[in-house]
């Protein structure tokens, strides 16, 4: 890699671009045929609390965008580890020991603490803001009938896995600043009253509007925030 020409790069870069997109398209048309089995595991927050629950296809068309958007789904998750496999091989013979040592365990994080953010909201918090939210439907008196539309639904599930997914990035994005110098331990330490005031806020904005969805972004922000803190060097 480093004795080779611009011209072999940008063929090498077409390459790996091209496997990219060929296993894309493979992952899509595997997730097209999977898509009823995710859309079904995507509502089990909401029915298991709601056994009786009922979800809404408000047009005809709803099917086939949902099964489209099962299928991107199932094809993005697919693809990410090839992507950091290509990026590493494309990038990694030219790169010194030393940032060898910063960028691959950080490749390597990246998508297990997405995970673990996702798996957080998907198995703690969405069943409890589902709960919230339906007995607050049904606390009135008045007769209701509560039925969610799916595209409506499975926006706001798969946004929640995001914010999730990308919150429990901090710790890497803390602790890679450090390791290139851009931030030290002392200023992380100093400003740690503010780093708090900060996580408040961003877990109002991307949550939605009931204190315990926010405090149950909040508080697991804190802690990775706290918990990078131990991976910084010293000055």
């Amino acid at each position: 890699m480093k004795n080779m020409t611009m011209m072999q790069h940008f063929s090498e870069l077409r390459r790996r671009i091209l496997w990219s997109l060929g296993f894309f398209a493979i992952a899509f048309v595997i997730g097209w045929y999977v898509a009823p089995i995710t859309q079904v595991f995507l509502t089990l927050p909401l029915l298991n609390v709601w056994p009786d629950g009922v979800l809404l296809y408000t047009g005809l068309t709803d099917g086939l965008m949902i099964r489209l958007s099962m299928a991107g789904l199932v094809a993005l998750i697919a693809i990410i580890p090839v992507l950091l496999w290509h990026f590493w091989a494309f990038v990694g013979p030219g790169l010194k020991q030393t940032e060898k040592k910063v960028i691959l365990p950080i490749l390597i994080m990246s998508p297990i603490l997405f995970l673990c953010g996702a798996g957080f909201a998907f198995y703690f918090l969405l069943p409890l803001m589902f709960k919230f939210f339906v007995d607050l439907n049904q606390v009135t008196d008045v007769p209701n009938v509560i039925m969610p539309a799916v595209r409506d639904y499975l926006h706001f599930a798969i946004g929640m896995l995001k914010v999730f997914g990308v919150a429990f990035q901090l710790p890497l994005v803390l602790v890679l600043l450090n390791r290139i110098g851009l931030l030290k331990k002392a200023q992380v330490l100093r400003m740690r009253r503010y780093a708090i005031v900060i996580i408040v806020i961003v877990a109002a904005v991307l949550t939605p509007p009931d204190v315990v969805s926010q405090l149950l972004l909040a508080v697991p922000m804190w802690l990775l925030f706290e918990f990078s803190i131990l991976f910084m060097r010293h000055d």
